[in-house]
């Protein structure tokens, strides 16, 4: 969607997920194709640019902690999500494409002491790309603090690639709630009782541990694929006698800045997956318009910018 806002056409998308899949087909009209693992890339139409968000958990500060709490492996020893980047680079080396931006969490710089990200500059690098990278926070479109690390790779050093500077809009929560909301949003009097005194147990413990109840004249918390467990991350305050609500399905939609037109034809429980796991749409409008915008111009061959590249290519490939 933002893509295609930005004058782009889309012509092929792997989504594993049926319940997703069902939610792609609603409003594109056409199916993704599966499992991306198991696609050659042979088998993938020519296209100018690849976006992709590998999976955040293997990489997130959360996830990284929850999965060292079960003594579960994480970032690219994660064999089930962390190592789906291999298959982006993969699809790099054998189509080429004139360019790709991708999407991951904040904490991706931070993870493993900073080799793993090493370990992607490298293998970007390594394929001829010439990398820019920048955390953006989304607040500054949609009333939602959620921090993302966005790498752009473009296949001409001679593109010098800026990216956009986003103007704050100062989004407030207020204008996207839905006036009449069923009350089965309501969290039920024994979660928000649990909720109550798990907040005030790590309280007492000087930890910030608990549920949020958002400010409709600000931004909230990021939204997660967990939202569905209880909400705790984001609760709206209910009215006098009545316990804080989840935002609803819509409301996500909204946060994460699609429009109302877009179709939502699965459940609650999956409708918050996959807005938690989503971007931010108008967000990624900004990115996905500097990058056309760059390519669809004469590019200006200057043998300055390609020494930086190699420059910048062989430091990062001799500290590996």
């Amino acid at each position: 969607m933002a893509f295609e806002r930005a004058g782009a056409k889309c012509v092929f998308t792997s989504e594993w997920n049926t319940y997703a899949q069902k939610t792609y087909i609603a409003n594109f009209g056409e199916a993704p194709f599966g499992d991306i693992t198991k696609i050659e890339a042979k088998d993938i139409p020519p296209f100018d640019i690849l976006a992709a968000g590998f999976p955040c958990q293997p990489f997130s500060i959360a996830g990284v902690s929850k999965k060292n709490s079960l003594n579960r492996k994480h970032g690219f020893d994660d064999e089930a999500q962390g190592t789906l980047f291999f298959d982006i680079v993969r699809i790099l080396k054998y189509q080429k494409p004139k360019a790709f931006l991708l999407e991951n969490v904040k904490n991706l710089q931070a993870h493993d002491g900073g080799r793993t990200f090493n370990v992607i500059q490298k293998s970007l690098l390594g394929l001829g790309y010439n990398i820019f990278y920048k955390v953006f926070n989304a607040k500054n479109l949609v009333p939602q603090n959620r921090e993302r690390i966005f790498i752009v790779g473009l296949l001409d050093h001679s593109i010098d690639f800026s990216f956009p500077e986003i103007i704050d809009q100062k989004p407030k929560l207020k204008n996207i709630l839905q006036k009449d909301v069923d009350p089965k949003y309501n969290l039920t009097d024994k979660l928000w009782n649990y909720l109550k005194a798990y907040k005030e147990k790590h309280r007492e413990k000087g930890n910030g541990f608990g549920y949020s109840l958002a400010d409709p004249e600000s931004f909230t918390r990021t939204l997660s694929a967990r939202y569905n467990k209880d909400g705790s991350e984001i609760l709206i305050g209910g009215k006098t006698g009545k316990n804080p609500r989840r935002l609803t399905p819509r409301e996500c939609a909204r946060l994460q800045g699609f429009p109302d037109n877009f179709r939502i034809p699965v459940s609650d429980t999956q409708a918050y997956k996959q807005f938690g796991n989503s971007v931010a749409v108008p967000l990624v409008e900004c990115i996905a318009r500097a990058i056309t915008a760059v390519m669809t111009k004469q590019p200006k061959t200057t043998l300055v910018i390609k020494t930086q590249f190699i420059q910048k290519r062989d430091a990062i490939l001799a500290a590996a």
